[in-house]
């Protein structure tokens, strides 16, 4: 196996992995992946579910990646308790009794530069020296599962790491979602599972397509800028009502499907960051122009089909602030 390029065989999904009945139903939801261990962000996403009373949350995996502090790491999982959590690639290694020889876990395609998944595998290895001087907490980390079935306004929404087959699978990126025959596979795969949204992150790229079945959205990462010029991560919201705030959604029937920013504290966050990952560590080398905003990407490269930026003041809030 190659540490960062290849996934354990226990990354398989089950193909009844969203046969069953929903967890629970709700009028809001949203969807938190790769958070990265920004508690910052943490804080603001607690600030938004205060002004949305009744609102779920689904962390859906890769909550932890640059809390090498053990203080700020128990400070996610205190953060994340009262809400379901699900295991990223990141959870599962660093749950693991034994080294798989994945590295990391994310299974990075032959287009990412070798030096990236060299530095993932390091970053890796420096959170499983500070998972093993917290008692207790790979285990608490293997027990979350890998995917959830929930119900938004009756309809039924998938959520997952990767894919709707691998917990760190690669068909929900933005390039695979753009081929036509991927496009007809997913969507065959929505309806032959009554589902009406597929959720995911794991790429680190937001990408949103609407279907003629469902919807697939990809929030990129709650915890890292996605945009050029950004210093916000984004959300996944499915609700039956539209958000002021969306920086752009689809509706089918009575649901909207929405990408939201998630503006945090971004100099405290630098702070914590800089302190844990000084310059010539592996995190500061792959991550720290994109914390900066450094991308060159602008919102609408996220958007394949059937999704519209959102106009006049939501839009502004969202790219101004």
């Amino acid at each position: 196996m190659r540490a960062g390029r290849d996934c354990p065989l226990d990354y398989r999904l089950p193909r009844d992995a969203f046969a069953g009945e929903p967890l629970f139903d709700c009028q809001s939801l949203y969807v938190v992946g790769g958070l990265y261990g920004n508690r910052q962000a943490l804080a603001a996403l607690e600030q938004r579910l205060g002004a949305e009373p009744g609102a779920r949350v689904v962390f859906n995996g890769d909550a932890h990646w640059f809390d090498r502090d053990p203080v700020i790491f128990q400070a996610i999982e205190q953060g994340l308790g009262g809400h379901l959590a699900l295991r990223g690639n990141v959870e599962s290694e660093l749950g693991r009794a034994h080294d798989s020889g994945a590295g990391c876990g994310c299974a990075y395609p032959m287009t990412v530069d070798d030096g990236v998944v060299e530095r993932s595998n390091a970053i890796q290895l420096e959170l499983k020296q500070t998972v093993q001087g917290l008692p207790g907490m790979a285990a608490r980390l293997a027990a979350r599962p890998s995917t959830a079935l929930v119900s938004v306004g009756g309809q039924r929404v998938a959520i997952s790491h990767g894919d709707e087959h691998s917990l760190a699978g690669w068909n929900c990126a933005r390039e695979a979602l753009a081929e036509p025959g991927r496009q007809r596979q997913l969507d065959d795969w929505l309806a032959a599972n009554r589902l009406r949204v597929l959720a995911t992150s794991h790429t680190c790229t937001a990408v949103a397509l609407n279907l003629r079945q469902g919807a697939l959205i990809n929030n990129g990462a709650a915890g890292l800028p996605n945009f050029a010029g950004g210093r916000y991560g984004l959300l996944s919201r499915i609700a039956t009502t539209a958000h002021p705030a969306a920086l752009y959604r689809c509706q089918r029937e009575a649901l909207f499907i929405e990408a939201l920013p998630l503006h945090y504290a971004h100099d405290a966050f630098l702070a914590d960051f800089d302190r844990q990952w000084p310059t010539a560590s592996p995190a500061a080398q792959s991550y720290r122009p994109r914390i900066l905003g450094a991308g060159a990407e602008q919102p609408q490269r996220a958007l394949l089909a059937g999704f519209s930026l959102c106009q006049g003041l939501c839009a502004l809030e969202a790219l101004d602030r």
